[in-house]
């Protein structure tokens, strides 16, 4: 007996030194990881603070310069007081004054405990610099900034801002020590599941690891255990994917890499974004449809790879595809697949002209052309659908995919695909407004598409009131339950995300840095229309579409040339105007009208040498609507109804000039984050031409404020990170998921 336990002892000691030999060193490198990481993330999390307090600075300095035009000639603290006590209203901001010429402070507001320090810490003596400096003033630590306010292009005085930094060092000291948590909870982690498990080796240990975090190996035994490392995961997971930084094709990638382990996405949209056509002469050509769906969703996925499902629609698409109706594009990168589904032109005038664009297309935009619904055109949409769908689960790699299924032409294929692979994750994007319950009611199959959509892991929008449209629908036509708070619907045993993900464009833009400078674009449009040098343009960039506001264009350059004379010979407008569905009789009527209004306007006050309206109705490449961007003193977009309008953000990447003026309709869902431009209702001929006769007469000073606010708007929330937050959603349920049906099995064991 003695001899047995003495063997006990020794093989209990035996495995504790065992454990021992490497526990202790794993201890090390996580606290020695914990405190790195925290010292970078810290040192991270300060710079990045600065910067975004040195923008905001700009912003409230910028708005201060716009409240007070006149304010600094003379120095007048009495002007600046309004302004100035509104930038202090501010979150964070203590100190908001002004100086004059030499750096002289005159004005200034926040605590008086401030005021004796300020002076002393202000250069002066100058004319003023821009300065961003952190400083102690009063005990207290601030980022102060001193924005110089430019007339004429002199500085004539600086606005004075400082900002607390004591609330961002808390914020900082608790992301530190959140951090620190975290691996020290990793740590306490990899002790108990080395102790209960001596005999795996450590290299078994890193190699179990490592499937946990891909989310391929099954669940701990524990299920409290297993909750604890996902929960712990899934924070680690969302605090990287929602750290702030640029979004670029790169950073793209590594968040595939990361959250969904390098899977390939495969894309569903009706438009190809390739065509090929043969020209006269019968030689292959390649174009870029006009569609502000390919602009958005080309460069995506270039970064991510995958493949794209779109109807084969060029003259010449056969001719290049494989046996499999594949084809790497684009020209000369082939960075992902495009694969074609064909249709006979029945079941393209049912599907696509019918359904989509005589029915659903006018129900969801309020411009008062009236939805046509036909039993023939359901039917084949329904059937078209399925076809898409089934093409769709060819391409995919496995039995859970990511698929990405784009815009109202296919509100049904997402519950078809989930019919066929029901592990998938469907991301179903609605590029078009989504109307409210009662209008939806006019679709006889209103159920139907509500039904096919909710087979989506997540569907989205751009805004979030067409969220709360798209959920109310849901709230009155199905029996589902609804989470508002979450943006959740129940329906059928399965939960569909609704989100609101406002798309943008390419950034920076690889046709804008391709294109010549503005003078060279500028000399080359002017030539090719026939201008005189000293001409004022505009320019509009569109499909031909009743949704556009075309007619309401005409009308406003009709008005303001009646307003201001003095344009008269001076200012033109050019419609760059792509053809759209001509087979449907609301374009065919579109057109002619489009066509009688420029000819009637250009009769009534253009001359023989010059014409107020010029209408080019043909397709044009992406670089030669950068010429005609980057040649524009002022864009208009006055869109009726919109989901996005990418156009107004295109126009914005154009001018790295920083002038030009983009006077965009507040029914678009780009005014929502375009404040700079000059926001108008297209429908009100007036004051659509008065905003347009503002841009033409804005100083370049002001140009350049609103354009230089509008591009960092669009450089921060580019395309890339919409996909990104997309990517991030999916990754989440992905894991909630797997972890369900894991843990689900898990527990029913342990019962």
């Amino acid at each position: 007996m003695g001899h047995h336990a003495s063997n006990r002892a020794r093989g209990f000691k035996g495995r504790v030194r065992y454990v021992l030999r490497f526990l202790i060193p794993l201890l090390l490198v996580l606290m020695g990881l914990a405190w790195g990481t925290a010292w970078f993330v810290d040192r991270s999390h300060s710079a990045q603070l600065v910067t975004d307090l040195a923008a905001r600075a700009d912003l409230l300095a910028g708005s201060v310069d716009a409240a007070t035009p006149e304010g600094w000639s003379p120095p007048d603290a009495a002007v600046l007081r309004a302004p100035l006590q509104q930038a202090l209203q501010s979150p964070g901001v203590v100190i908001a004054g002004a100086t004059d010429p030499t750096g002289r402070i005159f004005a200034a507001f926040g605590g008086s405990e401030f005021g004796a320090e300020l002076a002393g810490v202000v250069p002066h003596g100058g004319p003023p610099a821009r300065l961003d400096r952190q400083q102690t003033l009063a005990g207290q630590s601030v980022l102060l900034s001193v924005v110089p306010v430019m007339r004429g292009g002199a500085p004539v005085g600086a606005v004075i801002l400082a900002q607390d930094l004591g609330r961002a060092a808390a914020r900082r000291a608790g992301l530190r020590d959140a951090t620190m948590g975290a691996f020290a909870a990793l740590a306490v982690l990899a002790a108990l599941a080395t102790l209960v498990s001596v005999r795996f080796t450590w290299s078994a240990w890193t190699a179990q690891m490592r499937a946990l975090l891909s989310g391929r190996a099954p669940a701990p035994r524990d299920p409290k255990l297993a909750r604890a490392m996902h929960e712990l995961i899934d924070a680690s997971l969302e605090d990287r994917a929602g750290r702030d930084g640029g979004w670029d094709p790169e950073r793209l990638r590594r968040s595939l890499r990361s959250q969904l382990h390098g899977e390939r996405l495969v894309l569903l949209a009706n438009r190809e974004p390739y065509i090929h056509v043969k020209d006269r002469q019968g030689q292959l050509r390649v174009l870029h449809p006009a569609s502000g769906l390919v602009t958005a969703l080309e460069p995506v996925m270039r970064a991510c790879s995958g493949t794209w499902v779109a109807h084969g629609s060029g003259a010449a698409d056969r001719e290049v595809v494989d046996a499999r109706d594949r084809l790497r594009v684009p020209p000369g990168e082939e960075s992902y697949v495009l694969r074609r589904v064909w249709l006979s032109e029945e079941e393209e005038q049912g599907y696509y002209y019918g359904f989509a664009n005589e029915g659903l297309w006018p129900l969801c935009h309020i411009v008062h052309t009236a939805p046509i619904f036909r039993g023939s055109d359901w039917r084949t949409y329904r059937d078209v659908n399925r076809r898409f769908a089934h093409a769709v689960c060819e391409e995919a790699d496995g039995e859970d995919p990511i698929v990405l299924v784009q815009d109202y032409h296919y509100a049904l294929a997402p519950r078809q695909i989930r019919q066929r692979l029901p592990r998938a994750t469907v991301l179903s994007f609605w590029h078009i407004p989504w109307p409210h319950a009662e209008r939806l009611a006019i679709c006889p199959w209103h159920v139907e598409v509500l039904t096919g959509l909710l087979g989506s892991s997540i569907v989205g929008f751009h805004t979030q009131q067409h969220c709360n449209n798209f959920i109310d629908s849901v709230d009155r036509f199905l029996e589902a339950r609804i989470d508002r708070e979450e943006g959740a619907v129940w329906f059928r045993g399965r939960r569909t995300l609704v989100r609101a993900y406002p798309i943008s464009i390419e950034w920076p833009s690889r046709v804008a840095q391709a294109a010549p400078p503005r003078e060279e674009c500028r000399a080359r449009v002017l030539s090719e229309l026939g201008l005189r040098a000293d001409v004022l343009l505009g320019v509009g960039v569109d499909r031909v579409d009743y949704t556009k506001g075309l007619e309401e264009r005409v009308l406003a350059v009709e008005e303001l040339l009646q307003q201001r004379p003095e344009f008269r010979g001076r200012f033109t407008f050019v419609q760059l105007a792509a053809p759209s569905r001509t087979a449907i009789p609301a374009y065919k009527d579109l057109n002619q009208r489009l066509e009688e209004a420029a000819a009637r306007v250009n009769a009534a006050l253009g001359t023989a040498e010059w014409k107020p309206f010029i209408l080019l109705r043909e397709h044009h490449e992406p670089d030669v609507v950068m010429r005609y961007y980057r040649a524009a003193d002022v864009c208009y977009v006055s869109s009726l109804h919109d989901g996005m309008n990418l156009v107004a953000k295109e126009f914005v990447a154009a001018r790295d000039d920083l002038h030009g003026v983009l006077v965009l309709s507040s029914f678009t869902g780009a005014a929502r984050d375009l404040k700079e431009a000059l926001l108008v209702n297209p429908y009100d001929i007036e004051e659509a031409a008065s905003a347009l006769g503002r841009a033409l007469d804005m100083p370049p000073e002001e140009q350049a404020r609103r354009m230089r606010a509008l591009r960092a708007q669009v450089a921060e929330f580019n395309v890339y990170r919409w996909a990104g937050r997309l990517v991030h959603d999916a990754a989440g349920l992905r894991r909630a998921e797997r972890r369900g049906t894991r843990l689900a099995g898990l527990e029913g064991s342990v019962v």
